[in-house]
């Protein structure tokens, strides 16, 4: 019967052991949840800051013109008939990609 309550003892001290070190270890976790929390916050501050940066500076730049229905089809541009393109037809080089003489 003794070694019953000795067992029951040791294992009551490894109970308050556990609940001593899961203690230390939740007091740990809550400091740095705290400090991470206050890290996350000036993040999001310097994010929202950013991006009014951003949203000034595009306000800044100038509009594209609108292009209206009206305006010409331009030369270059698929026939809108229906019909596929032709696909032996060759395709014409992009004006910003076409290679001038001496350009490099």
């Amino acid at each position: 019967m003794i070694s019953e309550f000795q067992d029951l003892s040791d294992k009551i001290d490894r109970l308050a052991q556990l609940t001593q070190s899961l203690r230390a270890e939740n007091y740990l976790l809550r400091q740095a949840n705290t400090l991470l929390s206050a890290e996350n916050l000036a993040f999001k501050e310097r994010l929202i800051e950013a991006q009014r940066r951003v949203e000034a500076l595009l306000d800044e730049l100038p509009k594209p013109p609108e292009e209206t229905v009206d305006e010409a089809e331009p030369a270059d541009a698929a026939p809108t008939d229906g019909a596929p393109p032709d696909p032996v037809a060759p395709i014409p080089p992009h004006p910003g990609h076409v290679r001038t003489e001496g350009a490099r």
